[in-house]
């Protein structure tokens, strides 16, 4: 008698398992793909999900079934969720800042001894690849160069010679250590500037690629002067 009700046991079981659903029709391929994207976006946020309980709350919903959790109890769950993310995102931005701060001095530290590098009081690095032979803009001249700028691994972040058309902007509009290095440069100069980050863009960093506090390379050709109006 055990066995015989092990066994029904187990065949009960199988039986409450769910068919597979089919996606046969318009509304379900849709419901499918919308929960999808979703699913998607916020495994990539980093979020843990209970399916169960989010496929629950999205069928009331549907249903206009009353809600399980009060207003207070929901607002207070997602602002213990998004303090949390802010916390982790706030802890992987300091030690992000923290490596590249020390990868960056430990990299100019040693470029600096290399033949040919010259070092400014503000601490830009620099060394002539081609040292032109016209006058020098100041800070009031707008300049038109070709540039590659790429961090210290090599990887490269921007460049004009790849878009194949040079940039023009004042000499102040730039980064720190862009409007020292301009007025070293002569027209038809080509520099390479090794630029710390508190003369690029610092703990704030900029977009994808260039992080907190990262030091940069930049190849700079100094095309032309274009004379303010």
């Amino acid at each position: 008698a055990p066995v015989l009700a092990g066994a029904l046991s187990a065949c009960q079981e199988q039986a409450k398992e769910p068919e597979p659903m089919t996606l046969d029709t318009p509304e379900k391929r849709l419901s499918y793909g919308i929960a999808l994207r979703m699913g998607e976006r916020m495994a990539a946020d980093g979020m843990t999900m209970d399916v169960d309980a989010y496929a629950l709350g999205m069928r009331d919903a549907f249903d206009g079934t009353e809600p399980r959790l009060s207003e207070e109890e929901i607002t207070a769950e997602m602002m213990a969720f998004q303090e949390k993310m802010q916390a982790e995102r706030d802890g992987e931005q300091a030690a992000m800042s923290e490596g590249n701060s020390e990868a960056g001095a430990a990299f100019l530290a040693e470029n600096a001894q290399r033949e040919g590098v010259m070092v400014t009081e503000s601490g830009l690095q620099y060394e002539v690849v081609e040292a032109g032979a016209g006058a020098s803009p100041s800070v009031d001249d707008q300049v038109e160069v070709h540039y590659r700028g790429t961090l210290i691994d090599g990887t490269v972040f921007d460049s004009s010679y790849d878009r194949g058309q040079t940039v023009t902007f004042g000499v102040t509009q730039v980064i720190a250590g862009w409007t020292e290095a301009l007025q070293l440069m002569k027209e038809g100069a080509t520099y390479k500037l090794y630029i710390p980050s508190e003369l690029a863009y610092g703990a704030g960093g900029a977009g994808q690629i260039i992080g907190p506090n990262a030091t940069l390379i930049f190849e700079v050709e100094l095309v032309a002067i274009v004379a303010a109006d």
